[in-house]
């Protein structure tokens, strides 16, 4: 039986026109969510409600017909499920109890992460059989890494100070942290794959505020812990990787990281990555947000650059971050247009 599109992508195909989906293709933009949201009463809960998280992953399925539909959650939800305080504030974004001490990090609770993040394998059920049959299922997570710095910065940072003053002043204590973040992501991940997600991917959206050095230790070394432990229990399932402005780290990762594809931040030039990136892996990415936002010929231009820069790799099309609110649905549709009447 002949893959689905992203599918074969992902086991090192060049199927063209490229198979397409967009990071954040489920959110704000959409009125159809606006609505949805509003019916849940905090973000975590409506990430946590089957019902409702099946149906805004489906919403853009529906609109757009991409090749792929992501799960819809956040990467918070893990700390949430550990037992790690998690809020989201509206203008603010996620607010996070800092963590600096061995009794707070003794605290998180790995039996009680399954319970509590049992509804996202629902959704993951739900989604699975509404799709179309063409259409793959996308599960996630947070990387470790990116995870762990916002559990002990306390929310976002540009610069997350914090929690790089505790894996340089106490290292111990935070490979602790990344320890435990591993063997929880395996195993939110696998409940994902049990469920029936086709393919998984890691979000590692911080990991271009590290040295190189500490890039290689804390989020290269994880990941191909993650993918090891993921391929031998479900070997057809493909792993997405996605380490945003690792810069020159993006060669050793797509070498070590031990993942199926590696996504491409907006900055990453995609001719560079055809000829530096080794072609076991399938790329991902990258066309500029703020490009589909404005539409039009500016969109024309530049999603026709990108397909120039493919060349014969397996390439997965996708933005080089999510799709931002203020982005026209029609604009998502004349991007799917460009794509797929690329000859």
């Amino acid at each position: 039986m002949r893959l689905k599109p992203l599918l074969a992508a992902l086991a090192g195909e060049p199927v063209r026109p490229p198979p397409l989906w967009l990071m954040r293709q489920a959110g704000r933009y959409l009125p159809e969510y606006r609505a949805l949201r509003a019916r849940a009463p905090d973000f975590l809960g409506f990430c946590l409600s089957p019902e409702l998280a099946a149906e805004a992953t489906l919403q853009p399925v529906r609109r757009f017909r991409p090749d792929a539909a992501i799960l819809f959650a956040d990467i918070l939800v893990l700390p949430h499920a550990l037992g790690h305080p998690v809020r989201f504030e509206a203008g603010e974004g996620p607010v996070l109890e800092r963590l600096a001490t061995r009794a707070q990090l003794d605290r998180l609770d790995a039996a009680r992460a399954l319970e509590v993040a049992a509804p996202v394998s629902e959704t993951v059920r739900q989604v699975r059989a509404a799709l179309p049959p063409e259409v793959a299922l996308i599960g996630f997570a947070g990387a470790p890494f990116t995870v762990a710095a916002y559990m002990a910065e306390g929310g976002g940072s540009r610069d997350f100070a914090h929690a790089k003053r505790l894996m340089y002043g106490d290292p111990a204590l935070f490979e602790a942290l990344m320890d435990r973040l591993v063997e929880a992501t395996i195993a939110y991940l696998s409940a994902q794959a049990e469920a029936g997600a086709e393919a998984l991917m890691l979000f590692d959206s911080w990991a271009g505020v590290l040295s190189p050095a500490m890039f290689d230790r804390h989020v290269i070394v994880p990941t191909a812990r993650i993918a090891a432990a993921l391929k031998a229990r479900f070997p057809q399932v493909r792993l997405i990787g996605f380490p945003r402005q690792a810069g020159g780290s993006l060669v050793a990762y797509a070498e070590g990281a031990g993942v199926d594809a590696v996504g491409l931040d907006t900055a990453v030039p995609p001719a560079w990555a055809a000829r530096a990136l080794p072609r076991t892996v399938t790329l991902q990415g990258n066309l500029d947000p703020l490009a589909l936002v404005a539409g039009g010929e500016a969109l024309r231009e530049e999603t026709e650059a990108l397909l120039e820069a493919i060349g014969d790799r397996a390439w997965i099309f996708n933005l080089g971050h999510g799709v931002v609110p203020e982005t026209p649905p029609e604009h998502v549709a004349e991007l799917i247009a460009l794509v797929r009447g690329h000859g």
